[in-house]
């Protein structure tokens, strides 16, 4: 089939599709998704979704590469900047994930779904070997605690600056949160966050 002349109605509609896409995989995950759902999603016919994209599992790379990139690539220039301290590091990498992951609440359980089934894909996507092996922000941590594995104390770092937002559904769920005191809630973490990482920085 010949490709369509009309590039702006082309865009538009693989853009329509890429959206319905990110919710639907969102939502049910990548095993339970079916191409179908997605067309229905985005209200188009499924032989147009199969003319822009062959697959269920293409569209799925391009969602998670977006996604991946979205959760991982904010820290990135904050982790290479060779001009911060990594205590100032720390604080910015804390603000910047607050700010992300509450204008995108869903994200984290998204990815760490799917961290799970896909533990390559997501690697690759999110180039972590690369973040954590060369960064300056790994540098730091082993001139300060050379005495400690720079791997657990990002693992630290960022368990506490997501977790709250993976287990928002359940404390709003059970009503002993609101979205008002889980916003407080965050806001207080931004500042407790750098504290908490100073200690565990802290030579014993």
């Amino acid at each position: 089939m010949a490709k369509l002349k009309n590039k702006p109605a082309d865009t538009s509609t693989e853009e329509k599709i890429k959206e319905a896409a990110r919710k639907v995989f969102l939502k049910k995950g990548y095993a339970a998704t079916r191409t179908r759902d997605i067309a229905e999603e985005s209200g188009i016919n499924l032989a147009l979704l199969n003319y822009y994209f062959r697959s269920k599992e293409k569209l799925f790379q391009l969602v998670m590469s977006e996604k991946v990139q979205k959760l991982f690539g904010t820290i990135t220039p904050i982790l290479n900047n060779a001009d911060t301290t990594l205590e100032k590091k720390i604080e910015l990498i804390a603000a910047s994930y607050a700010l992300m992951l509450t204008e995108y609440p869903e994200l984290p359980l998204f990815v760490l779904s799917e961290m799970k089934n896909h533990p390559d894909q997501m690697a690759a996507n999110a180039g972590l070997g690369k973040i954590l092996q060369q960064s300056v922000f790994i540098q730091q941590i082993k001139e300060r605690r050379p005495d400690i594995n720079p791997l657990q104390f990002f693992i630290n770092i960022l368990g506490i600056i997501i977790f709250p937002f993976i287990i928002k559904p359940v404390l709003k769920a059970s009503g002993s949160l609101s979205n008002q005191a889980f916003s407080n809630l965050v806001e207080e973490r931004k500042k407790m966050i750098p504290k908490w990482a100073k200690a565990m920085l802290k030579v014993t």
